[in-house]
């Protein structure tokens, strides 16, 4: 299908969802046409059939029909127009490890968003205000004040359900700082992942960081940490303007490289233990990530995307394989896609 087609897409999303900026960011940069519509009390019919009710919501253009999941949706538009500008490495290694890194933002970089928004007063006081003035556009003085109290009472009450929690602040709180400190100085209007040209993997650090750098006190940390970082996070909001090129298979950006140092430390071990202990018949897990203790709920879905990383890993080429591997070997990464 081209992107040339008279009728855009539809995707229905909010400002506070990290999946509906990170969409919205990859349709603006494969400048494909399509309507932002924020979902509000006045336009809920439009998805209130969609099952599992998330956000972002993408309408096709040809039937209406709808699709969730902000992964599956990027996969699903590369097979759509896969020559408007994909966000696709075009080395197969690169590929899977743009596919690594982006999963990582989308299931653990999450939780510094999460937790930043929901622990600390001015930040649940300024995002309550604000999404449920977004929502509820017609609601009276009373009812804002309702919903909000509700909308705040829900997202805490999730807290300990996503990991959270007080005793896990260290970990969540020193990955947010990890990561800043890694892309810091390496990325930019001109430096990517992958290339000058952004990648699947800075699509998926994006959303939560677009997020983080809304919200005051993740923000103030990063305007004090990493300002380039924020620059680039502007740049990548609309990179509709953005000309670039992939780099070779042999040749990595710094950033790249600590973000798969980063995956090796904390995030494969995080998906490992939560496998294992869903395997065992656990209802929570534990382990030591970044020098604290970690606890959290199973979470099946969680499973699944490992599962889903060491499917890509297998599928590799032998070629891109070997590639992949020295890279993964380097940094911590491989033994957890060779396990049996």
């Amino acid at each position: 299908m081209s992107s040339q087609s008279t009728k855009p897409y539809t995707l229905i999303g909010t400002n506070g969802s990290p999946y509906s900026m990170k969409m919205r960011a990859i349709l603006r940069y494969r400048r494909l046409p399509f309507k932002w519509v924020i979902r509000t009390t006045r336009n809920s019919s439009l998805i209130d059939h969609v099952k599992p009710a998330l956000i972002p919501v993408l309408m096709l253009p040809e039937d209406n029909s709808t699709m969730i999941d902000s992964t599956p949706l990027a996969y699903f538009l590369e097979e759509r127009h896969p020559d408007d500008r994909s966000i696709i490495p075009e080395d197969p290694s690169h590929a899977f490890l743009s596919h690594l890194i982006e999963d990582m933002g989308d299931e653990w970089l999450t939780k510094s968003m999460f937790h930043y928004r929901w622990m600390y007063e001015a930040d649940i006081k300024y995002a309550t205000q604000w999404i449920i003035d977004e929502k509820y556009p017609d609601a009276t003085d009373e009812e804002r004040k309702a919903h909000m109290h509700a909308f705040s009472d829900r997202q805490i009450g999730r807290m300990p359900l996503v990991g959270c929690t007080e005793e896990n602040r260290p970990t969540v709180e020193n990955s947010y700082h990890r990561i800043l400190n890694i892309l810091e100085g390496h990325v930019d209007q001109h430096r990517y992942l992958f290339g000058s040209r952004p990648s699947l993997g800075d699509f998926g650090l994006f959303g939560q960081l677009c997020t983080l750098a809304t919200d005051p006190t993740p923000l103030a940390i990063m305007r004090e940490e990493a300002q380039r970082t924020e620059s680039w996070i502007r740049i990548l909001e609309d990179a509709s303007g953005i000309e670039g090129e992939w780099l070779s298979g042999e040749t990595l950006n710094p950033a790249t490289i600590g973000l798969l140092n980063f995956a090796g430390e904390v995030y494969l071990p995080f998906l490992q233990a939560n496998a294992d202990a869903f395997d065992a018949g656990k209802e929570n897990f534990s382990l030591n990530l970044l020098g604290h203790p970690y606890t959290q709920k199973t979470f099946k879905y969680q499973i699944k995307c490992l599962s889903d990383l060491r499917s890509r890993y297998a599928s590799l080429p032998p070629e891109s394989k070997n590639r992949a591997d020295q890279y993964l070997r380097e940094t911590g990464c491989l033994e957890f896609f060779t396990l049996k």
